[in-house]
């Protein structure tokens, strides 16, 4: 059975897990810094992060989300405050792969070690700043290449798709673009419209009825998260074509497998959140441990998800 969070989510969501210490333990106090909690796979990490704070119990560990994936000043305000509350390490999942170098810099520079997970920051950015930080996370070019070719296999050469994009400014949207184009390319898939809908449900919703409407022959949607998938989904059923228009979608949520099971949506690709929050904060606790930085891309398991 798969919990949820149910606390409704405001311009800044925190929670705090505080455990007993352990005797002569030394506990880093983590912060874990996501997006926005209205979006279900960060609801999910966020349980995983709760169940590994427990389990582990020799860290103490604050969360914070943010209302809407494009509340960027308030994912700044919370890595500013994780800083003043001089907390040892830092997990970042940056809305904004530009937008956050700095803070992410202002904390490293505070002593903090900080761990980019999820999406990762602009490398040109972070190389004006100065600022050198490992990525931990998954290939996402990768997993929407295998999303977009599962609707290719279904669809045939020649079938008519548009791209649901993410945030522009996310380095892990501009990566499933690539992804789906390339998948595209490869299988002969004619591109009728590609949009932002911003990682949310009912701007998905609104753009791509708007899409339908300009291209009522299209025949697959590729949606570069689940959320957006959902919304798409809403719109399909709205306009009276179910099962006659493909959707692939991208994060596993709980509230995508139903519809993958009973064969609305035709695939996404699991990502993994629950674990892959834990791993960074495993990571960081070890990097702030023996004072060793982490290094590199630590690449996090995909999956592509089908009914069979």
């Amino acid at each position: 059975m798969i919990k949820t969070m149910t606390t409704v989510a405001v311009a800044l969501m925190t929670t705090v897990v505080a455990l007993p210490a352990l005797a002569d333990a030394e506990r880093p106090q983590v912060c874990l810094v996501m997006k926005s909690l209205s979006n279900e796979f960060f609801k999910d990490m966020s349980v995983g992060a709760e169940e590994y704070a427990a389990k582990r119990a020799d860290f103490d560990l604050k969360m914070v989300g943010m209302q809407s994936e494009t509340d960027f000043d308030a994912q700044v305000n919370a890595m500013d405050t994780c800083i003043v509350e001089q907390k040892d390490i830092i997990v970042l999942a940056p809305a904004d792969s530009r937008a956050m170098v700095g803070p992410a810099k202002r904390a490293v520079d505070a002593g903090i070690t900080v761990v980019n997970f999820d999406v990762p920051l602009d490398e040109e950015a972070k190389a004006q700043a100065g600022l050198k930080l490992a990525f931990v996370g998954p290939d996402n070019a990768a997993g929407a290449k295998m999303a977009g070719d599962k609707l290719a296999e279904v669809l045939g050469k020649g079938a008519k798709v548009v791209i649901i994009e993410g945030n522009p400014g996310a380095d892990n949207a501009k990566q499933r673009k690539v992804g789906f184009d390339a998948a595209i390319a490869e299988h002969g898939l004619e591109l009728l419209d590609s949009r932002t809908a911003h990682w949310e449900t009912e701007e998905a919703n609104t753009v791509f009825t708007t899409m339908l409407t300009a291209h009522p022959d299209v025949q697959g949607v590729m949606a570069a998260n689940d959320s957006m998938a959902l919304g798409v989904v809403k719109a399909i059923e709205a306009a009276g074509l179910t099962g006659k228009i493909q959707v692939v979608g991208f994060d596993n949520i709980p509230a995508i497998r139903p519809m993958v099971e009973d064969g609305r949506v035709l695939a996404t690709v699991d990502q993994f959140g629950r674990d892959m929050a834990a791993d960074a904060i495993n990571r960081g606790i070890e990097s702030f441990r023996s004072g060793t930085p982490l290094e590199g891309w630590v690449t996090t398991e995909i999956k592509l998800v089908t009914k069979n």
